[in-house]
């Protein structure tokens, strides 16, 4: 069977450091590789990131973006979805579109599939309407956006879901489409480039690398370590990446005069983070629980593990049985309560630990779990599964 014209349509790409961007930038090179025909449409880079070529077109737009530099809030939806009914309305025919989320990028691409009559797959990564009910958002906002994102999803030839529980959340909302539960995982290969340099601090740390919004609760690590300092020694904090909550756990790391101890980064490139997450005494990752967001998985983790970094969550959802797979009879980590004392002792035996190895023991070890990741979170695999279901359209 010969292979297909693919278009992806997401706000964001790369070469700018996100979740989604991995996953996407995977998906066009595996889908490329496979023998289709695959351009993308994105967003103009917002600068200060590497240059990359790819083996397939991407075609970019200038775009509104926040303060922060991202493409986030309607307004700036807004300013990649309309030019995008346009911009898919009035090229060469696709055989199938894939759509990365928000819902209004999805509704947009419906209506325009819907005019050339070409089947969509809906990327679902998340669900965004249970996420926006966690910013206070009101109650018109989230009947609207779940509006928007039911519609996108009921006009999908089907829906490509990153979890068993994204799943099950889509099947609870009365999602009648094709679910495939494809996974997720990790470019394995880009992290891998980074993995040979040195620590990038000479004291221990441990990192939270990845977005901190309402609904990971990353604060609760920064309670935890100031709660633990005598314990911790010279052990220092580090956040990487973005978020809602960035500026606010800022603000504390000010107020309690500890910084000197804890140190904020911006988002990093695979290659760039995979050091830091190598290096570190653990990686960390939470979900507060009880906002109706329990199914979510920390896909940070997959990073960690890529990187042989021991990990901490914090809070609900899959990541406890993650955790608790074992290599060479070590768990991957710890999975513990949402609070600051459950938090706090997962800290101490975490320093404890690392104090113990010899640096031999410790290299050991951290090479046995990158080794198992390649096996089990690789996003070749993902890519294997959507492929076979492109095929099918």
């Amino acid at each position: 069977m010969s292979g297909r014209k693919i278009l992806i349509t997401s706000r964001i790409f790369a070469p700018e450091p996100s979740a989604a961007s991995f996953r996407l930038r995977a998906l066009a090179k595996g889908l490329s590789d496979a023998g289709h025909d695959v351009e993308v449409l994105t967003v103009k880079d917002s600068g200060g990131h590497t240059e990359e070529s790819f083996e397939y077109p991407v075609r970019r737009w200038p775009v509104k973006r926040d303060s922060a530099g991202y493409v986030r809030g309607y307004v700036s939806y807004m300013s990649f979805d309309l030019p995008l009914f346009f911009r898919v309305l009035f090229r060469t025919k696709p055989t199938v579109v894939i759509t990365e989320p928000p819902p209004t990028t999805g509704a947009v691409v419906r209506l325009a599939c819907w005019i050339r009559r070409v089947p969509y797959l809906y990327y679902a990564a998340d669900v965004w309407a249970d996420a926006a009910a966690q910013t206070g958002a009101s109650a018109v906002v989230l009947r609207v956006l779940r509006a928007l994102e039911v519609w996108a999803w009921s006009g999908a030839a089907g829906i490509l879901s990153v979890s068993p529980g994204v799943s099950e959340r889509l099947r609870e909302l009365g999602v009648a489409r094709p679910v495939h539960t494809v996974g997720n995982g990790i470019d394995i290969g880009r992290l891998g480039t980074g993995m040979s340099l040195s620590a990038p601090l000479t004291e221990p740390y441990f990192v939270y690398a990845g977005t901190a919004s309402e609904v990971h609760g990353a604060g609760i690590f920064l309670e935890s370590f100031r709660a633990q300092l005598e314990a911790l020694g010279s052990c220092r904090l580090v956040f990487i990446g973005g978020g809602v909550d960035r500026e606010k756990l800022e603000r504390d790391v000010e107020a309690a005069g500890l910084t000197d101890r804890v140190l904020f980064l911006p988002m990093m490139r695979p290659e760039e983070l995979a050091p830091w997450l190598a290096h570190s005494v653990a990686s960390l990752a939470s979900v507060r629980p009880g906002l109706g967001y329990d199914f979510a998985f920390p896909t940070k983790l997959y990073s960690s593990a890529a990187c042989g970094a021991p990990m901490i969550h914090s809070g609900a959802g899959p990541a406890r049985d993650f955790l608790s797979a074992e290599v060479d009879g070590v768990p991957l980590g710890l999975s513990v309560p949402f609070n600051a004392e459950a938090v706090g002792s997962a800290l101490r035996r975490a320093f404890q630990k690392y104090m113990e190895q010899s640096p031999t023991e410790r290299a050991a070890h951290r090479a046995a779990v990158r080794e198992w990741a390649r096996d089990d979170v690789s996003l070749e695999g993902v890519t294997d599964r959507i492929e076979a279901i492109v095929r099918t359209i």
